[in-house]
């Protein structure tokens, strides 16, 4: 028996995210589209990266680097990653068994909790946060328990940290330096983190892909640099950022051995592997460490250049310690809200922001926009023309 085409029905379904919609960066992006907006709002660069990163891709997939490599990266990749590390941060992971390259620094998180959060699990995220953390954990069948950042500072509070700790808690996920707010963990307060945890057997997964953005001559204090979070911790970090190439979508994971051996269980199947010839590429960029080390350099003048103009604003900048963001305070420039105010400045003024309530689960409202500096002066100086008229 033929079924009438007229007649076929798609079968229902219960969404596994049932609150997820089109995020806010994809709505703004549309909307700068439309406007002919300066798009500040989703964070990517506007330039190129390196030409001979470039041609070192070209030179791989010429040399026949083509086919799958091993499923946990190519040993060239991850033994300068590992070299990397022990040199800024102190600590030596074994990069057979201890680092992985990932399909960008998002895939990485999600096989990270994916790896270790049953059903039940607990998992504290600081808030406001990438909007990618609560979805994977409530996709591992966990229980998304949310710790709000101090208004106004965003920095952690570790007594509410301490009071959401629960026998159920099964990791904690943090990110230094912070996307949205631009705030930089302390020496200080990983120590604290590390206290805490302590006598608890909580994991932690370390948001780390703006390492290399850290400012006025401040240290990235990576977890790698603090024995007791290090042996619980899954480091994410994220060549796309580093290298300006975040379409290529390479990352890498450094945790200890065993948590390695089930972040790969989980990895084989969701991935497999990463791209060949981007793989060889970035491990023979990579023995010049000079692109990364004057990368704190290169967008602390483009954080200066942005924010000096701003300053001529009735924006209130709030401290941009690190990553490639600056939030502002819009109090004295708007009574809007943050979320209707960023669609007013796109259509009216021409220049796209992120409003800071996206990062938030609630959609707390704290009068905070963002906006990504990583762009072309020109870009720069084009949307400080156009915010100079509010």
């Amino acid at each position: 028996m033929s079924i009438d085409p007229s007649s076929a029905r798609t079968p229902a379904i219960a969404s596994k995210l049932p609150a997820v919609g089109t995020t806010i960066f994809t709505v703004m992006s549309a909307l700068a589209a439309e406007k002919n907006a300066v798009n500040l709002g989703q964070g990517f660069p506007d330039f190129g990266c390196d030409p001979k990163l470039l041609e070192a891709v070209n030179g791989a997939m010429a040399a026949g680097h083509n086919q799958y490599p091993p499923m946990p990266g190519i040993p060239a990749l991850r033994e300068a990653m590992a070299a990397k590390i022990e040199a800024l941060y102190g600590r030596r992971y074994d990069a057979a068994s201890e680092i992985t390259v990932t399909a960008g620094a998002t895939q990485a998180i999600i096989t990270a909790i994916l790896a270790v959060v049953h059903p039940g699990d607990e998992v504290i995220v600081l808030e406001p946060c990438y909007d990618s953390y609560v979805p994977n954990i409530e996709l591992a069948g966990g229980v998304v328990v949310r710790v709000p950042l101090t208004p106004g500072t965003f920095r952690p509070d570790f007594d509410k940290i301490g009071a959401a700790i629960t026998p159920k808690t099964r990791a904690i996920v943090i990110n230094t330096p912070h996307n949205p707010s631009a705030t930089v963990w302390s020496a200080a307060e990983m120590r604290a983190l590390e206290d805490l945890l302590a006598p608890t057997e909580v994991l932690v997964i370390s948001d780390e892909v703006y390492e290399h953005m850290v400012f006025d001559g401040a240290p990235h204090e990576s977890v790698a640099r603090y024995p007791g979070l290090a042996a619980r911790s899954f480091i994410v970090g994220s060549f796309g950022k580093t290298y300006h190439v975040t379409g290529w979508k390479v990352g890498t994971v450094a945790a200890p051995a065993a948590l390695t051996a089930e972040f790969r269980k989980v990895h084989q199947f969701n991935v497999f592997t990463v791209n060949t010839p981007m793989q060889h590429a970035l491990a023979s960029y990579m023995a010049d460490p000079a692109p990364y080390l004057q990368l704190p350099a290169f967008y602390q003048r483009k954080r200066d250049l942005f924010a000096a103009g701003l300053a001529q604003t009735r924006f209130k900048l709030l401290p941009s310690a690190g990553t490639y963001f600056q939030c502002v305070d819009i109090t004295a420039v708007s009574d809007l809200g943050e979320a209707d105010f960023c669609q007013w400045l796109t259509r009216e003024i021409g220049v796209a922001a992120i409003p800071l309530s996206a990062f938030y689960g609630g959609g707390f409202d704290q009068r905070v926009v963002r906006f990504c500096f990583a762009k072309k002066d020109e870009t720069l100086v084009h949307a400080l023309e156009r915010l100079a008229k509010l």
